[in-house]
């Protein structure tokens, strides 16, 4: 349910789109009720109600209220998952941005931070831990024998819900709060998270394999059938966790290939010329073996990139006349980075800037290179990226 990855970066919400219906805070921290949430309340109604009506005849149609009702306790026992991620995560100093509650039971939505394997576990786990002391709880108030039919009902299934929530949040894969486990001790023995991610990533993808194979193909080579509300189940929860641990796999891989993400690396060289400058002034820059010319306004910071096909084809003799910023095309408002900036900091500044190309600056400011969208992306992703596009529309 809960994916509290360490070093979890924040995921900023689109302006004017709403994912769901604020419930407020608690203990500060804003909890939000997704509206697919309302897609599984349906679901547990229809297909838990004649369930409960058949075992209970004496419910009637009320047989349906309650299944609602199981619906919201498991709700609560997924906001207690949350909850105990969340405020475990904050003695730690760890920011929370935000739990969201939603189809697949919910997410704790953290802010940066800097973990270690062993908080990242002790964090992971204190989801399930927090599910089996209310399975725990439940169990002694059933032993009491002062409940309701009703009451009696709900109990034993906020029991079983709690407990099958904690056992099923333990499994050792990504998405699955297990799966830290997994990420950790490859972490610890490695030194590298990455490899840790992508361990536990391929482990929620075993897992995926093994919940197929128990509840679907199993049955079947036994010669039975599954019924149709199972066999969604397993497909929606076994989706669910494939596309989990993939995203889980593929973020290890990039934030392995993070420390070849370098400004300085990664840039070509590039020399600044005034924006007063023209022609000539560009074409003395690429004699002296210098490939990009980058066009610095009259505060020295650089405001535009020379096209290498509009400076060639200037003529000859218009090369003193013709304005330099006739051939270039503008950066994005402060597309500039310092050539010592490198790995996840880097990332996150050019992925609030807008545009594809980035000056390269030293201690004093001056120009030393330009970086490319295409470049950072081809070390990201360790493929090639497509032809590099200088045109003004691709920077807008």
């Amino acid at each position: 349910m809960a994916d509290p990855g360490a070093g979890t970066g924040t995921q900023q919400e689109s302006p004017g789109r709403r994912e769901g219906i604020p419930l407020g805070r608690i203990a500060g921290v804003p909890v939000v009720l997704a509206y697919s949430w309302f897609v599984i309340a349906a679901f547990t109604v229809i297909v838990y109600g004649p369930v409960l009506a058949r075992n209970n005849p004496m419910l009637g149609m009320a047989a349906y209220l309650v299944a609602l009702a199981y619906a919201v306790l498991l709700l609560i026992s997924v906001l207690v998952h949350e909850l105990a991620h969340a405020l475990t995560a904050k003695i730690y100093g760890w920011p929370t941005q935000k739990i969201v509650l939603n189809l697949w039971g919910g997410h704790t939505q953290f802010e940066s931070f800097t973990s270690s394997p062993g908080r990242s576990v002790l964090v992971a786990f204190a989801g399930p831990a927090a599910n089996f002391l209310l399975a725990g709880g439940a169990w002694l108030v059933l032993g009491t024998d002062s409940l309701g039919s009703v009451a009696g009902i709900l109990t034993n299934i906020f029991m079983w819900a709690n407990f099958l929530i904690g056992v099923f949040n333990v499994l050792p894969g990504l998405p699955l709060d297990g799966g830290r486990l997994v990420e950790s001790i490859v972490w610890k023995a490695t030194g590298s998270q990455a490899k840790g991610t992508v361990a536990a990533g391929w482990g929620g993808r075993i897992i995926v394999v093994a919940i197929a194979y128990w509840f679907l193909l199993r049955p079947y080579l036994a010669g039975d059938r599954p019924d149709f509300s199972l066999i969604m189940i397993t497909v929606l929860v076994g989706g669910f966790l494939w596309m989990g641990a993939s995203a889980s796999i593929q973020q290890g891989t990039l934030r392995g290939r993070l420390p070849l993400v370098s400004a300085a690396a990664l840039s070509t060289p590039a020399g600044g010329v005034a924006a007063t400058g023209t022609v000539r002034d560009a074409l003395r820059v690429q004699a002296a073996g210098t490939p990009s010319v980058v066009v610095c306004g009259p505060d020295g910071r650089p405001q535009g990139v020379v096209d290498p096909e509009a400076l060639a084809a200037v003529p000859a003799a218009a090369a003193d006349t013709t304005p330099i910023t006739a051939v270039a095309f503008p950066l994005a408002a402060g597309a500039y980075v310092p050539e010592w900036s490198k790995g996840q900091e880097l990332i996150q500044f050019l992925s609030q800037l807008e545009g594809r190309h980035y000056a390269v600056v030293d201690h004093n400011g001056s120009v030393t290179g330009l970086l490319t969208q295409d470049a950072v992306l081809a070390a990201m992703t360790g493929k090639r990226q497509g032809t590099d596009r200088r045109r003004q529309g691709q920077n807008r």
